[in-house]
């Protein structure tokens, strides 16, 4: 496995790599719903190339950059049978002094986390296609439970004609349903326990769902008053609304919904989602 901190260098490494290449962006302090997409990545490609890098641009001025949890050599551990090559770039390499170049997604990133994060989508794009230019992959991999950040990231390959697939990955879950998350790390030993109620409001509105309820409200509701239960939680936003462009669904849900949400458990703001078919 070669590691390169350069991007002079990661461009020589990957002119050397045998076709076809499957990229992974992540932040690091790894776990299995991360490995999940690199094993996948594995299996479909002649190479995999893994980015760790905590991309200072999406955090807001209050939100939790520094504290967002590391371990970069335990990561490279894990990555180890894995990976051919893992770029590892300080932000001074991805945005130099001179920076100034930005990308601005639009409508899609109005709602849900970008409502709630003013700026944080405008990092994601940025730092997604810098990186997409970097490495040049065929197929990149990105897990459903950032489901706001797959969508964007598929209408912008769309829109602006990148020549590689965006591979959605299932969800990794805790056995209580949690799904894995750095941030978990960052919970209490309460909060952790409370934090299972996520999964079972979305799976309560799945039940709600088999059973023919149709009414949007009624769905939001009962998960609202399932997860207000739990005395640390404080929920920012539980949406029901279209995969792909994530428009509400004000009064009847039709098909394919996705049902996410995002809950703060003390200074600890977790996102999950399921789709409703």
């Amino acid at each position: 496995m070669q590691i390169s901190e350069k991007i002079t260098d990661i461009r020589e490494i990957r002119s050397q790599l045998k076709e076809p290449v499957g990229f992974v962006p992540t932040m690091g302090y790894l776990h299995e719903g991360h490995l999940a997409l690199v094993r996948q990545a594995r299996e479909e490609n002649e190479s995999v190339v893994v980015s760790i890098f905590v991309n200072p641009t999406q955090f807001g001025p209050r939100e939790d950059f520094r504290n967002y949890p590391r371990d970069t050599e335990r990561d490279l551990a894990m990555l180890e049978p894995l990976t051919d090559v893992v770029l590892l770039p300080s932000p001074e390499e991805i945005y130099p002094e001179d920076f100034d170049t930005w990308v601005l997604p639009g409508d899609i990133t109005e709602r849900l986390e970008g409502a709630a994060r003013p700026g944080h989508f405008r990092g994601v794009a940025t730092v997604v296609i810098k990186l997409f230019n970097i490495v040049r992959p065929t197929r990149a991999y990105f897990g459903q439970k950032d489901a706001q950040q797959l969508a964007v990231v598929k209408k912008i390959a769309a829109d602006l004609d990148m020549n590689l697939q965006i591979i959605a990955c299932p969800t990794l879950r805790e056995p209580d349903g949690l799904a894995m998350s750095s941030r978990n790390s960052l919970l209490t030993k309460e909060q952790r326990q409370e934090a299972a109620v996520l999964y079972r409001s979305l799976a309560r509105a799945q039940e709600l769902w088999t059973r023919g309820e149709k009414n949007a409200g009624t769905i939001r509701l009962e998960m609202t008053e399932l997860i207000e239960r739990e005395p640390s939680a404080d929920i920012s936003y539980i949406s029901i609304a279209h995969p792909e462009t994530l428009k509400e669904m004000l009064h009847r849900v039709k098909p394919p919904a996705l049902v996410s949400l995002a809950v703060k458990f003390g200074r600890t703001r977790l996102i999950d989602n399921i789709v409703l078919e």
